[in-house]
């Protein structure tokens, strides 16, 4: 059977710095294969997330779906950005161009300037989670006893009352699977300079027991802490083992989140036309 040559590439989003930030693989194809397909290569990648891109009549427009090694989501943050990286990099948009992104959560735009990629992103509305065995489980899987839990669109934000107290987690992680959201967000107000609020973000659920850097946590954050701080612009810090800085900009129901990629693996997927056509998967 004929075989397609399909790049593929590995960016680490959120960082200036090789092995830093949140990895996620960009795949660019003439059309979408099967769900079963990109799902099996999201496995494959093993990164928190996978990004599949289809041109359209607009060279600077772009379909985009996100794959977690186990389920599909419906907004991804860093691979976006990751994605902008690599359209750019690729010269596949002109370097001044915006790229629109055409996603289950509407149309994304990216722009770049000298202080990195830009995304414009729907804000996140939060509330009081008012389930309170629910969110005495919660405590208990993360291990703390003080904090103040808030629903939002994807996930759960649990604010606590320092930075320690979120770098010190250790969560049981085969507990919070059984929490019914997409991740799980601890979060805490910052006390260096030039970082507002420090967070780390839990996803046992899809597949990702800690995400490196959550670009879509961000969506909730940024209003949450613009709120609560009084100041806007502001920066956060995702501090999981890799970390990742995030710099937020609150625009009533847009968020503007800023960060740098690195581009570190090109390669070559050796595939069946077939394969892209999603007719294996009927066969």
């Amino acid at each position: 059977m004929a075989n397609a040559d399909i790049s593929i590439w590995q960016v680490d989003a959120f960082t200036s710095k090789p092995f830093g930030g949140n990895p996620a693989a960009i795949c660019i194809l003439p059309e979408y294969p099967s769900d079963e397909w990109m799902q099996k290569l999201a496995g494959e990648m093993n990164l928190s997330e996978t990004a599949f891109l289809v041109p359209t009549a607009d060279r600077s427009a772009f379909r985009l779906r996100w794959f977690t090694p186990n389920v599909e989501v419906d907004l991804c943050g860093h691979a976006t950005l990751a994605s902008a990286h690599v359209l750019w990099e690729q010269e596949l948009v002109e370097k001044d161009a915006e790229i629109r992104f055409q996603t289950r959560s509407g149309e994304l735009v990216c722009s770049r300037s000298d202080r990195g990629i830009t995304l414009d992103f729907p804000a996140s509305d939060y509330s009081p989670f008012d389930d309170g065995k629910a969110s005495s489980a919660l405590k208990s899987a993360l291990g703390i006893n003080e904090a103040t839990v808030y629903q939002t669109r994807f996930d759960l934000m649990v604010v606590v009352e320092s930075r320690g107290s979120v770098m010190e987690l250790q969560p049981n992680f085969h507990a919070l699977k059984d929490v019914p959201v997409r991740g799980v967000i601890v979060t805490a107000q910052d006390d260096r300079n030039e970082i507002d609020f420090v967070s780390r973000f839990f996803a046992p659920q899809s597949g990702i027991d800690e995400d490196p850097v959550t670009g879509s946590a961000h969506c909730c954050l940024a209003p949450y802490w613009s709120k609560r701080l009084g100041i806007n612009p502001l920066v956060g810090h995702q501090a999981s083992r890799r970390g990742g800085m995030v710099r937020c900009e609150v625009d009533k129901d847009r968020v503007y989140l800023t960060g740098d990629a690195v581009t570190v693996l090109e390669g070559r997927l050796k595939i069946s036309v077939a394969a892209l056509s999603g007719e294996e998967a009927r066969s």
